[in-house]
């Protein structure tokens, strides 16, 4: 896969958040995104995902060399962020029987697998919102890790993860983020993006 950004930018009222931004990502290589809180790192991702529209230029997706019409690509993308929300009112089992009806997991994973992955088996009937804050990031992370999508997209993937967590993240990167195109946005936390090999500092782009 091919994601091709074409001096792209993004503002709100009549502040530019970025612009100017030129960029190819491509498969099977890892970037991460670096800049200060309120750089505009989760507004770029969200770009790139189709979420938030464009106040200039173009995304262009492309797989095989086929483009992708972008109103089609988020059969593609997997994100996990902060700013998504879980649906609470399901139960885990629920949440992830559910998710795989839209996205189905990599090598074909049943939905009791991605619990084991998850390592929640335990606690896999209570509801979404009876979670800690470092379980939720843990269903978030696997939810988007697991989708067999050739475009992942992790926004500060080990907040409210413990050292445990950490390391079951890094496990997972390890295991399933190879062949796809991985973005990742950190504040500089080494752990969220020590297999990237490829960096883009945001702050170069902004007016």
């Amino acid at each position: 896969m091919k994601v091709a950004l074409d001096n792209i930018g993004k503002r709100f009222n009549q502040e530019w958040i970025f612009r100017g931004v030129s960029l190819n990502f491509t498969t099977p290589n890892s970037y991460v995104i670096t800049g200060t809180n309120g750089s505009g790192k989760s507004t770029l991702l969200q770009v790139i995902s189709s979420a938030s529209h464009l106040s200039e230029g173009k995304i262009i997706y492309s797989i095989e060399d086929k483009e992708v019409n972008t109103e089609e690509i988020y059969k593609y993308v997997s994100i996990a962020a902060p700013y998504m929300e879980l649906i609470e009112e399901y139960r885990l089992e629920e949440l992830v029987h559910f998710h795989s009806r839209f996205k189905p997991y990599l090598k074909n994973k049943t939905p009791n697998e991605v619990i084991e992955i998850m390592q929640l088996e335990k606690v896999k009937k209570r509801y979404i919102k009876q979670y800690s804050s470092g379980m939720k990031q843990r269903v978030k992370l696997a939810l988007a890790i697991l989708s067999d999508t050739p475009l992942l997209l992790l926004d500060e993937p080990c907040s409210n993860l413990d050292k445990q967590g950490i390391e079951w993240y890094k496990n997972m990167i390890t295991q399933y983020a190879n062949n796809r195109i991985v973005i990742v946005c950190s504040n500089l936390i080494k752990d969220e993006y020590y297999f990237c090999n490829h960096s883009i500092e945001l702050s170069t782009y902004k007016i």
